[in-house]
């Protein structure tokens, strides 16, 4: 009686095995990519909001203490220290143009010039500090729905389009909502 012997090979992975991960890979990633991307804009958000808290607080800390009672007109306004002290209003990363972009988010403030306004003890000159302001942050990418906008009444308006163009420096915007 003549034996024969199987050769079977077990060292490896066919490609019906590597098809089937390679599709559940595919089935789990689906699933879990929209959620990524939800997560992500709500990320986003949240910083658009701290960078609004932290400009705000920033205006009334300048208003009180080098201002005169007005506000710094601008984010680099913002970013220069009053004399002996080492720390700025706001910190560098929110200072460094008219305008930043934080986390997905266009951020930026303006306050309209008083002519009878003091020099500011940071180096603004008389009548450059303004008696209110208005700070807006708006999406990069145009298909999140979520603005924010913020002035001297310290209230965070959002609206699911932009609120720059209303949002008056004192008072309420015509449009949006007040987050609480």
């Amino acid at each position: 009686m003549r034996q024969t012997a199987t050769l079977r090979r077990e060292g490896g992975f066919t490609l019906i095995d590597l098809l089937f991960v390679m599709g559940l890979i595919g089935v789990i990633s689906a699933i879990a990519f929209p959620r990524l991307l939800l997560a992500r804009q709500s990320a986003g958000a949240a910083s658009a909001l701290g960078s609004l808290r932290a400009i705000s607080s920033a205006e009334l800390t300048f208003a009180l203490t080098c201002g005169g009672g007005f506000y710094a007109p601008s984010l680099p306004d913002l970013g220069t220290p009053p004399p002996g002290s080492p720390e700025a209003f706001l910190s560098p990363g929110m200072t460094t143009g008219a305008s930043v972009t934080r986390s997905g988010y266009v951020v930026r403030l303006e306050g309209t010039p008083f002519p009878q306004a003091p020099p500011s003890c940071n180096g603004l000159g008389a009548g450059e500090a303004a008696q209110a302001y208005k700070a807006g942050a708006d999406p990069v990418v145009p298909d999140v729905p979520r603005y924010f906008a913020i002035n001297s009444n310290n209230q965070i308006w959002e609206d699911r389009n932009s609120l720059w163009a209303a949002m008056p420096e004192v008072g309420e915007p015509g449009a949006g909502h007040v987050l609480q």
